[in-house]
């Protein structure tokens, strides 16, 4: 279990990028969902020891990790949003120098680690390979890989999907699957399919504050029919809008379907529709900036 209590920390230029997060995470995979901007990546480099917050307590299995970094730091894989590698050298090196720097001083140890590694991630067949040639999906893979060096008990990912193709991003998707089950893991992004797909339990992170937590089924329940939409002609947003809680629009075929959230049916042609994560989310993000900011998508 990884207690997170009260952790605030404003930057020297007066963004305030944290605002009393206080938070449970259990074993297994849990998903940090928000947008670009609302203080993930700070909480995650915060949780990972490499800044200090302003104020409050970090625990993870008995270890006060602001007091003790170092001891966290021995159970703790932390897969950045970006992470650098020397180019030249081939996947099977690279993870050979970094078992070295994690402590690893057997060679036949290191061996049959890097083997494992190399196949658990799917990239032994290319483990000669300099990273340079890797593709982006090749690339968080083997960013995962380096993270698992001395099997951690917390894993941290942050905005690992980004950028992937579909099948790089379901390939990804079965392997956070498959290393989350013993652990606590992590999931920091913007995409709501990742979160959807992988984690049973989750949060929403806004303005640095956790605006919404709990089971993704049953946070998507809370929404049963309330939900409801409608295409309209790109002109009558605004005033759509100036008459429902909009909290989302998407541009399809050429015309904007609108999300509203309401009680009631609101009539003027709105259909109901079954709620999905995205809408807990955009709903969510409403709540904490109500003054029109609905999020547009395109499908």
């Amino acid at each position: 279990m990884l207690s997170i209590s009260s952790i605030s920390k404003t930057y020297p230029n007066g963004v305030r990028a944290l605002d009393d997060v206080t938070i449970e995470i259990p074993v297994g995979m849990f998903g940090l969902l928000g947008p670009n901007g609302a203080g993930k990546s700070t909480l995650m480099r915060t949780i990972a020891t490499l800044q200090q917050p302003d104020s409050g307590n970090i625990v993870f299995d008995g270890i006060d990790v602001l007091a003790e970094p170092d001891r966290l730091r021995r159970t703790l894989g932390y897969l950045p949003q970006d992470f650098g590698v020397y180019p030249r050298i081939s996947a099977e090196g690279m993870l050979d120098h970094l078992a070295v720097l994690k402590g690893i001083v057997s060679k036949s140890e290191r061996k049959q680690l890097v083997d494992a590694l190399l196949q658990q991630v799917n990239l032994h067949s290319v483990r000669k390979k300099a990273l340079a040639g890797f593709s982006g999906g090749m690339r968080q893979r083997f960013g995962i890989a380096q993270a698992l060096i001395g099997d951690p008990k917390l894993l941290i990912v942050d905005e690992p999907t980004a950028g992937l193709d579909p099948e790089e991003r379901v390939r990804f998707h079965n392997l956070l699957s498959e290393i989350g089950e013993d652990r606590v893991v992590i999931l920091s992004t913007h995409i709501v399919e990742d979160v959807a797909d992988l984690c049973p339990r989750m949060a929403i992170l806004a303005n640095g504050q956790i605006v919404r937590e709990g089971v993704p089924q049953t946070l998507t329940a809370e929404l049963e029919g309330k939900v409801w939409r409608k295409a309209i002609d790109r002109g009558e947003l605004a005033q759509c809008r100036e008459r429902h809680r909009v909290i989302s629009t998407h541009l399809r075929a050429g015309r904007t379907v609108v999300h509203v959230v309401d009680d009631s049916d609101p009539g003027e042609g709105f259909e109901r529709h079954s709620p999905m994560l995205e809408d807990v989310y955009f709903a969510s993000l409403h709540e904490k900036t109500p003054a029109g900011n609905a999020r547009t998508t395109a499908a």
